[in-house]
C-alpha cells in the first residue's frame, strides 16, 4: 500500500467542439510530446469521417463504439507459494475506459498505409459493428480470463 496520499483524479474539460468529455479523453490519449493541436486535428477529422460513413450522430456512435470495447473481466499475476497464476479479475470503470481508449489508439496506429484520422474512424465503425482488431483483444481478454477461472479463489 502506498503511504502517501491518495492522488486526486482532476475534471475532464469538455472539448470546444462537440462539448464532449469523451472526446477530450479521447484527444488526451491521442496526444504525443504535449501536441494537443496535432491530436486534436486527428481526432476532429476520425469524427468528420465517422459522420459520413454512418448515419446519426456521430459523438453517440462514439460512445457506443467505446462501450463495446470496453473489457469486463482481465487476469492479473498473483504468486502464491512458488507458483504465479493468472487470477481473473473484474475490471474497474476507470481501467475499463482507459483499456478501451489505449487499444483504439494502439490498433489505430498499427493500421499501415492509412492516416491515423482514417485509421481511428476505421476501427470506431468496427467496434461500433462489433467486429475489429480492438473488439478481438477485448474478446482474448475475455477468453483468457474464462480459461483461468479455476483459480478465481486466489483472488483477494
Amino acid at each position: 500500500m502506498a503511504r502517501r496520499r491518495k492522488s486526486e483524479k482532476r475534471a475532464v474539460v469538455p472539448d470546444p467542439k462537440y462539448n464532449s468529455e469523451l472526446v477530450t479523453r479521447i484527444i488526451n490519449c491521442v496526444m504525443r510530446s504535449g501536441k494537443k493541436a496535432t491530436a486534436q486535428r486527428v481526432v476532429y477529422r476520425a469524427i468528420e469521417v465517422v459522420r459520413e460513413k454512418s448515419e446519426g450522430d456521430p459523438v453517440e456512435v462514439l460512445m457506443r463504439a467505446i462501450d463495446n470495447m470496453k473489457p469486463r473481466v482481465e487476469v492479473k499475476s498473483r504468486r502464491v507459494g512458488g507458483a504465479t497464476y493468472q487470477v481473473p479479475v473484474e475490471v474497474s470503470r476507470d481501467r475499463q475506459f482507459a483499456l478501451a481508449l489505449r487499444w483504439l489508439v494502439q490498433f489505430s496506429g498499427a493500421r499501415k498505409g492509412v492516416s491515423m484520422d482514417h485509421a481511428m474512424a476505421a476501427e470506431l465503425l468496427d467496434a461500433f459493428k462489433n467486429q475489429g482488431n480492438v473488439i478481438k483483444k477485448r474478446d482474448d481478454t475475455h477468453k483468457m480470463a474464462q480459461a483461468n477461472k479455476a483459480f478465481a479463489h486466489y483472488a483477494w
